[in-house]
């Protein structure tokens, strides 16, 4: 059976799905079958926040938000054979349609099965002519809303607050999107979002309250070309947040990130051939790997300097390239590696082999 076919066609109740879970890990919260809020709260006892003041989010619109999230799908998946490829034995579905839909249906096959999720949503700049991009409020409809203006068109206020007309729409779009995603990722799943200066500010504050600021793992800044039409500054960048579903499973799986620098992979090759011919014959080994670096053409990458990962786990018998310019790191001498690690070492023309017994962790770079 393929993917495609494993999917669910039906949405669950989410709102049913919360209760049902609360009664199993507090029943005595329920009487005659509907949640005491005062007795949960008596349960949780210190962990309730008290009091009408407390910070957080929040915007008009948000209970219709949450109530478009609880709310379940009616919409149903139709395999297209006729525009698929190898439907029958694809390990891959790409869906259209519209994307909270398609999130409920996906809830009950992938719920806590997603390594990753990348969203490149709306930026709410009215720029894009691609999709709606544009999600302010007309302005006597958000009065209304928020109570500023009567429905005859009335203001109610000498003052009226018209600021959150700009994003009110739009959070109230990505907030049930996000919290959809967030309980299909697996616990040491990730989420990657694409937004620029508009909404990133807000999106932050969002994803905060939705995936904690606990799980916050990065802002990034993500170069783009540039137009150089700028009346002031030139922008030449946007944003990507990055979220764990829960950080703390990361880090006990010790996942590490790491990117290989460009150069870094034909260094290490030559030193393992070199180390294979002459054995333990040091100096050799050196003398050779200094001709071959040196024979290297001016200008390409490894003939300047290559840096290997910063953070570089050391275990038995490992050997790390340290060599490079600009990795941002401290330059250890020698000196310094004797008293950071006072066990016998080798170094040969940028390559450090620490010896089998030493297992610890550095900053390497210069």
């Amino acid at each position: 059976m393929s993917k495609a076919d494993r999917i669910d066609e039906t949405s669950p109740d989410l709102k049913t799905q919360l209760l049902e879970r609360l009664k199993s890990v507090v029943p005595e919260a329920f009487s005659d079958g509907q949640l005491d809020l005062d007795r949960l709260a008596e349960l949780a006892g210190d962990a309730v926040a008290a009091g009408p003041e407390r910070y957080g989010l929040t915007w008009p619109g948000k209970r219709d938000a949450i109530s478009m999230l609880q709310a379940p799908s009616r919409a149903t998946l139709v395999p297209d054979r006729t525009e698929s490829v190898n439907f029958d034995d694809a390990q891959h579905v790409f869906i259209e349609g519209e994307n909270l839909e398609v999130l409920k249906l996906l809830y009950k096959s992938y719920f806590g099965r997603v390594k990753l999720i990348y969203i490149d949503p709306p930026y709410n700049t009215g720029n894009d002519f691609i999709y709606d991009d544009d999600f302010t409020d007309p302005l006597a409809a958000y009065l209304k809303q928020t109570g500023q203006m009567t429905e005859e068109g009335d203001l109610a206020t000498s003052t009226p607050e018209k600021a959150g007309r700009l994003h009110s729409r739009w959070l109230s779009m990505m907030y049930p999107r996000l919290s959809m995603a967030r309980q299909m990722l697996k616990d040491e799943g990730i989420i990657l979002i694409s937004i620029n200066d508009a909404e990133a500010a807000n999106l932050k504050q969002l994803c905060d309250e939705v995936f904690g600021p606990e799980n916050f793992i990065a802002q990034m800044v993500w170069e783009k070309g540039r137009k150089n039409d700028a009346k002031l500054l030139s922008v030449g960048h946007e944003y990507i947040l990055v979220y764990a579903r829960l950080l703390s499973s990361l880090k006990e799986a010790r996942t590490v990130w790491r990117e290989e620098k460009p150069g870094a992979r034909e260094i290490w090759d030559e030193y393992v051939q070199l180390r294979a011919k002459h054995g333990d014959d040091d100096k050799t080994v050196e003398a050779h790997l200094q001709l071959w670096y040196a024979a290297l053409p001016k200008g390409i990458r490894r003939r300047n300097g290559v840096a290997t990962s910063k953070s570089t786990r050391m275990g038995l018998g490992e050997t790390i390239i340290f060599h490079g310019q600009g990795a941002g790191g401290q330059h250890m001498t020698s000196s310094i590696l004797r008293q950071v690690y006072p066990a016998r070492y080798q170094k040969q023309a940028g390559v450090l082999q620490l010896p089998r017994k030493c297992n610890q962790k550095s900053t390497l770079g210069s």
